[in-house]
């Protein structure tokens, strides 16, 4: 045998179950999110010798597993993964599936099928899943064959961390994992991201140099602390100002001098109208959605008046809907690094820069509402500035969908990066689980979710999954006692017709305390400061969720307008 022979390594008969369970190890996963099922017994017994390694956490309903995986995979920049059951566990797992999809997030999830002898005849609980997740997911297969599991476990954790990141799907049938084949395992995947040209970093830098109005959209997933390090650097190297994308505020310290704000809903009209009129706009990472384009008005499609440059890791993005100028097919650590190595004179910006600063500090300002009469009882800017001071400065906020989140996006400073856990996909629901995910994933950090009434309801059993696994959160409830967004639409298209939006809650903080956490309910912002110090130091001593429920009057909507103001405009 010579020396770069080496023998082949022993591989003895696994059941496909085991098989699964052994590449999930291979390929580095730690945590897996899930509700058990007899379809995929196998796989759960698979995971037994790994216990030590792979912790499962028990969730409580499949959308709130996905949830907490997706928030983990943000967190920790690793996939997250999903285990469900066939059927009913797999459908209520979509809400999470798409919204790493929207969200651009890498995740697998694994679901339990029906044996192949039962197949195609709608056999117990079974669906086609490549149909039904099809347009949901980067890729979606189901595993026919025992000794091909390590193949397609393989391609999955690297397709769902390859260029634009997702979700990948693959269907388990019940036969297949209790099948014995006698197959080794594969290496661990490396994620492939590609690099900007010289050629087109050399333009790139020419356009830069020729612009009077440029300015930075960061946005989309797959950053790096090192490369949100190094857009901090291009920032001060150049002196460009640096907005970020919907739900993406972390990727620059939101204290710096060059962050100038939020482009998504309800973005701040002087950066809407800065954008409009800047001559080039450097999109990195985000795909320039609707949220992020006010429905592509900021940036009117297919060729916008801007000088557009568009950055993204998948080039099925560039091109997609705008024509820019310059597109660049680049991982974001990739362009990033690029980015930090170039040197532009940007002292022609600086009033620019010190401007939209400016208007970014006077948009985080104590909105006039609360000086209204019968307003004032519950500053609502209040309490996130007390929430800002008293927290540390890596405190993690979450939150779901609602205009409740308008007090995250607009009045929170966030801090960096995996600060903000928060779905582009406006999906009710994800501020509680990404909070529990989050918090097991990071026990050592400070979590706060910011959640409506009705978003809290959405998968409040979850307190049972952070009760289970000492999962000391804080959930701020804005109750308003509706739907709110949806009555604020309603009655600016038909106002006064209220039908469909009321809503008849329990007491949020007695719900706490069934599950051993702490529950307080705050009608006047003075009785805030002393709430948040009790529900910290319970939570520091117990280890256990806490809820401040904020009885907010209706008519308290938007920081700008009434409810009667909307519906008096309509």
């Amino acid at each position: 045998m010579t020396m770069n022979q080496s023998r082949p390594k022993q591989v003895s008969a696994r059941i496909g179950g085991h098989i699964v369970a052994d590449a999930l190890a291979v390929h580095g996963v730690d945590t897996i999110f899930g509700v058990p099922g007899e379809s995929y017994l196998a796989v759960l017994d698979g995971l037994y010798p790994h216990r030590d390694q792979i912790r499962y956490v028990i969730c409580r309903q499949e959308g709130g597993a996905a949830f907490m995986a997706d928030a983990y995979a943000k967190l920790t920049g690793k996939p997250g993964v999903v285990m469900v059951t066939r059927g009913p566990g797999a459908t209520n797992a979509a809400v999470g599936i798409h919204t790493a999809m929207q969200d651009s997030t890498p995740m697998v999830v694994l679901v339990g099928q029906v044996g192949t002898d039962c197949l195609d005849r709608e056999a117990f609980q079974e669906i086609d899943y490549r149909r039904m997740l099809g347009q949901c997911a980067k890729w979606v297969a189901q595993i026919d064959r025992a000794d091909r599991i390590p193949e397609y476990m393989a391609r999955a954790f690297q397709v769902a961390t390859s260029g634009r990141m997702g979700p990948v799907v693959l269907a388990l049938p019940e036969d297949v994992l209790t099948t014995e084949a006698i197959v080794g395992d594969t290496r661990c995947h490396v994620p492939v991201r590609p690099s900007p040209s010289q050629a087109q970093m050399t333009r790139l830098q020419e356009m830069l140099a020729g612009a009077s109005h440029p300015i930075v959209i960061a946005g989309g997933s797959g950053w790096s602390v090192e490369a949100c390090e190094q857009l901090r650097v291009f920032a001060e190297n150049t002196g460009m100002p640096i907005a970020c994308a919907f739900r993406r505020q972390d990727l620059l310290d939101n204290h710096h001098p060059h962050y100038v704000g939020d482009v998504g809903i309800g973005i701040n009209p002087r950066l809407a109208e800065r954008i409009r009129h800047a001559d080039l706009v450097l999109a990195v990472g985000t795909r320039l959605s609707e949220m992020v384009t006010s429905a592509y008005t900021l940036l009117s499609p297919p060729s916008p008046v801007q000088t557009l440059v568009h950055v993204h890791p998948d080039a099925g993005e560039l091109g997609k809907v705008y024509q820019a100028d310059l597109m660049i097919n680049a991982g974001l650590p990739e362009m990033a690094a690029a980015l930090a190595n170039l040197r532009i004179d940007g002292a022609r910006w600086r009033d620019q820069l010190q401007a939209a600063r400016s208007d970014y500090e006077q948009w985080q300002q104590r909105p006039g509402l609360f000086d209204r009469p019968g307003l004032d009882r519950l500053d609502l800017w209040q309490v996130v500035r007390t929430l800002q001071t008293a927290l540390p400065a890596d405190t993690i906020l979450t939150n779901g969908a609602g205009n409740f989140a308008t007090w995250a996006h607009r009045f929170w400073r966030y801090g960096g990066l995996r600060t903000q856990l928060a779905p582009t996909s406006g999906a009710m629901g994800y501020g509680i689980p990404a909070a529990i995910g989050a918090k097991i994933a990071a026990p050592e950090r400070t979590v706060v979710c910011f959640a409506g009434d009705g978003d809290f309801l959405m998968n409040a059993q979850e307190f049972a999954t952070a009760a289970q696994y000492d999962a000391g959160v804080l959930v701020i409830v804005f109750n308003n006692n509706m739907y709110g967004t949806i009555r604020m639409h309603q009655e600016r298209e038909y106002p006064g017709r209220v039908i469909g939006t009321p809503l008849a809650n329990p007491d949020f903080s007695d719900y706490s305390k069934a599950f051993g956490g702490f529950g307080t309910v705050v009608e006047e912002t003075a009785q805030f400061d002393a709430a948040l110090e009790d529900a910290l130091a319970f939570i520091g001593r117990h280890h256990r969720p806490a809820v401040i429920e904020l009885r907010v009057d209706a008519q308290v909507i938007t920081p700008a307008r009434t409810l009667d103001e909307i519906a008096g405009r309509a």
